[in-house]
């Protein structure tokens, strides 16, 4: 490895690496968002309490079993193949020629939403069944539980496999490259293949990508670390003291 070349490679087509790194997060963060509310429906619908008997029964069971084919289909498929058919696929069958950029968040943002339906049902679950109960004895129905004391609490525990689903997106938008998208894995193949020098021009690439995730760890871990509060919690009581077993002993005591 030469550490001249790389200089030579940075100075050179430092415009073509931030380009590619700025298209990378804009892929990742808005596939990101979408598959995150996606995920976030799914996982709420699949939750919901199946009625007894009826129409609405046999609704949801319908919904559950065609959510459930998604979820299994985009995440018992690589996404690289995904990307291939959905872009080369909707021009062939439908005759819809897709912007590259745009049918990578469309990917990345459909990849994500399968993962993090299951991440949600999990959040979901994962709440105890007293405080449902709680709910309902105020008066709640299903959907105002999941708004005022479900979701709250299930945000906050998956914000870590968010944020980690974040960086696995930052990391695999470079599969996209196979369908023209000018993130920085294909601007770095751009780059190796004018120079010739692939170590050292992927080796860049390499150190940028760390830099981007690495940087957005800190981020998320100082986010997670302002929604869990305060390590303690100074209680203020007030004026009035009530008697406990240890001051009737010293009370004892001293009448002694």
């Amino acid at each position: 490895m030469s550490l001249d070349w790389m200089i030579q490679i940075i100075q050179s087509n430092w415009p073509m690496f931030l380009r590619g790194a700025g298209w990378t997060l804009v892929i990742a963060l808005t596939g990101t968002i979408i598959g995150s509310l996606i995920g976030l429906l799914a996982g709420v619908v699949r939750t919901i309490p199946a009625p007894e008997k009826g129409v609405k029964k046999n609704l949801l069971k319908l919904i559950n079993a065609i959510l459930t084919i998604y979820i299994e289909f985009f995440r018992g498929t690589p996404m690289i193949v995904q990307a291939m058919v959905i872009f080369y696929g909707s021009a062939l069958a439908f005759n819809f020629h897709m912007n590259p950029i745009i049918a990578g968040i469309v990917v990345v943002g459909i990849n994500t939403g399968a993962y993090m339906a299951e991440i949600v049902r999990g959040g979901i679950i994962s709440v105890d069944k007293g405080q449902y109960e709680a709910a309902q004895a105020i008066g709640m129905n299903h959907v105002q539980t999941m708004i005022h004391v479900v979701m709250p609490q299930v945000i906050r525990n998956i914000l870590p496999a968010t944020g980690n689903q974040f960086i696995i997106n930052i990391k695999d938008t470079a599969v996209l490259s196979v369908i023209s998208v000018t993130e920085l894995f294909f601007q770095t193949k751009t780059v190796a293949g004018n120079n010739f020098r692939y170590f050292e021009s992927f080796f860049v690439a390499c150190i940028i990508y760390f830099i981007m995730t690495f940087a957005i760890t800190l981020i998320l871990r100082y986010f997670e670390r302002k929604l869990e509060g305060p390590d303690n919690y100074t209680v203020i009581g007030n004026n009035l003291h009530i008697e406990t077993a240890e001051d009737m002993k010293k009370k004892a005591n001293k009448g002694m």
